[in-house]
């Protein structure tokens, strides 16, 4: 018996107690190339045959599960509980022409496929070719030996055996055999093999995969204390510049108040002072900028608290959990951006605030959206399990619209009443000042290009464990180091965004909030330029379907990544530029 628990509304958590004899069943997910992990099809789309078994129990989907692609579906082999069943033919494939071709052109790109007992997942390969490529073979029989603990599955092997040559007109029996033994292994410690490093080296065990596991975990503490060095560099070296320099600037000041009129007329006034009566001047195209904002703040709490939760409930052992999770806590988490969005907007004088709460509450949604329904058409066009149901995207839109806008309006009508009113040190002159020319390098343009360099370097050795656990065949589960990079990251933004800004201020350039937000969000490019190199160098990736899979969520990736540091670079930066213009005094 299994009971099912929903959990984060949409993923269900099931406990399965068995008694003996009962039905154990044998799902069969997708089949697809080893080297292009999310090109898969249902397991059915090649001419296997299916078990006499035809009743079963139904299966709920989840909708992160839909949107994986995830499709399960009865292999009709007859399992039960503690029940072990000697090799035994299930069904019979009779191989034409068509049929071999398909076989064969499988095998050629090497397909795998995936099954599922207990949650827990089996892979096998379909066929191999001789060494010429010319003969083919495919495996026909399933050696499955399953282990339990009490009354419960813990652990699931699979051997295939049975290798038979394609050959057309002719008859191959497909067969299966059960063997159950006893395992000291928990339920809870169940899905501890699967992050084994070497768990996908096709079992091959020895003292090179040890290594290779031991040198991995030394690279990722390695890279990690690499980052916090960093971080108490950085933290140090603006504390200890900013401080001197300011205090500097400070004592200049002072002493510029004690001259008289004509003293100061013939003084050289210079540095961000000057711009008090600009530097709180509302951005250009204000809108969008408050929209930028306050997705941002969102993203990061969306990541901190799916982060958060995936060190407490170990998502990775269940199908779909993660993106299921990271769906409910961003629908949840609306009104942070209706908020920081709303209250940005009204301070810099925003009238039009409704097209403003409604920029911010689609935007991310539309741009997410956007990339999975092109990339949904070439699934559809290729026939591929990824493509996402009608009803799925139904049920996305609704939660569009009937849950994240209108917690975004709520979050907007507080911002706009407890914080929108512009309470700035420095009043606002009529007229803009005139911008002075200065040294090429201190033009926005280039800081915005260098700003995102020192973010990127403290989290890309990081990206390659997230690359890897999602494009490759790895488990990503040290959620632990994740929090501790985004801490370092953004740490490290609002670091590098404050000198920026010091700098442009001191050459007497006001337009501080668009530059703080887009030298941080550059730190998107860096990534996005980072995984073209992984996808020609670390990844056996083709054709089009994987390809524009890829890029097309790899930009996505980025492009969120990119707006969550713009975000957080403008907030510890507008602290920053508040804090220095309450302690001078201005005339």
């Amino acid at each position: 018996q299994c009971s099912c628990s929903v959990r984060f509304e949409a993923v269900y958590l099931c406990l399965c107690h068995y008694t003996d004899k009962e039905e154990v069943v044998l799902w069969m997910n997708t089949v697809g190339p080893y080297h292009n992990r999310q090109e898969t099809y249902k397991y059915f789309s090649l001419p296997f045959c299916v078990g006499t078994k035809k009743t079963i129990s139904h299966y709920h989907e989840t909708l992160g599960e839909a949107l994986q692609g995830v499709e399960l579906e009865f292999s009709g082999l007859d399992i039960k509980f503690k029940d072990e069943v000697m090799q035994t033919t299930y069904c019979e494939i009779e191989l034409d022409k068509a049929k071999r071709d398909a076989f064969v052109y499988a095998i050629r790109n090497h397909y795998w496929y995936q099954m599922y007992i207990d949650d827990l997942p089996i892979w096998g390969i379909v066929g191999e070719a001789d060494e010429n490529g010319e003969d083919h073979y495919l495996w026909t029989y399933k050696k499955l030996e399953i282990g339990f603990n009490g009354n419960r599955i813990v652990d699931v092997n699979l051997t295939s055996e049975g290798k038979v040559k394609l050959v057309p007109n002719t008859r191959i029996a497909m067969s299966y055999s059960v063997k159950w033994k006893k395992s000291d292994v928990k339920f809870e410690d169940r899905f501890d093999k699967y992050l084994d490093p070497s768990f996908f080296q096709h079992r091959v065990t020895n003292n090179l995969f040890k290594h290779l596991s031991w040198i991995s975990q030394c690279i990722h503490w390695f890279s990690i204390f690499n980052s916090f060095m960093m971080v108490i560099f950085l933290v140090g070296l603006v504390s200890m510049i900013l401080m001197r320099t300011l205090r500097k600037d400070y004592a200049r000041y002072s002493k510029e108040e004690e001259m008289d009129d004509m003293d100061r007329d013939l003084g050289d006034e210079y540095g961000w002072k000057q711009v008090h009566g600009d530097v709180f001047r509302p951005s250009s195209h204000p809108m969008i900028f408050s929209s930028l904002i306050g997705s941002g703040c969102q993203i990061f709490s969306v990541s901190f608290i799916v982060i958060i939760v995936a060190m407490i409930e170990d998502l990775y052992t269940e199908r779909g959990s993660m993106l299921s999770t990271a769906i409910f806590v961003y629908a949840a988490t609306s009104p942070v951006n209706g908020y920081f969005g709303g209250s940005l907007y009204a301070k810099q004088g925003g009238r039009r605030w409704i097209k403003q709460m409604f920029i911010g509450a689609f935007l991310i949604p539309a741009m997410v959206c956007g990339t999975a329904f092109f990339i949904n058409f070439i699934a559809m066009y290729y026939h591929a399990s990824r493509a996402i149901p009608f009803g799925t995207m139904v049920a996305v839109c609704c939660i569009c619209l009937f849950v994240i806008l209108p917690l975004n309006l709520v979050g907007t009508i507080l911002g706009r009443n407890l914080s929108g009113q512009p309470n700035f040190p420095c009043r606002v002159n009529a007229v803009p000042r005139p911008i002075p020319e200065k040294k090429w390098f201190m033009e926005p343009a280039v800081i915005v290009c260098l700003g995102g360099i020192l973010p990127f370097g403290s989290i890309f050795i990081e990206m390659y464990f997230i690359f890897t656990s999602f494009w490759a065949y790895k488990i990503y589960y040290v959620y632990g180091f994740m929090m501790l990079v985004l801490v370092i990251l953004c740490i490290v933004t609002v670091c590098v965004t404050i000198v920026c800004t010091y700098f442009l201020l001191n050459a007497e350039d006001y337009r501080w909030q668009w530059t703080s937000f887009l030298s941080a969000a550059s730190t998107a490019v860096y990534v996005y330029m980072y995984s073209f190199y992984y996808y020609f160098f670390k990844t056996k990736m083709y054709g089009l379907f994987q390809t524009s899979f890829y890029f097309g969520y790899m930009a996505v990736f980025s492009t969120s990544l990119g707006i969550m540091c713009g975000a957080v670079g403008y907030v510890g930066t507008s602290a920053f530029v508040r804090k220095i213009y309450t302690n001078v005094k201005i005339d």
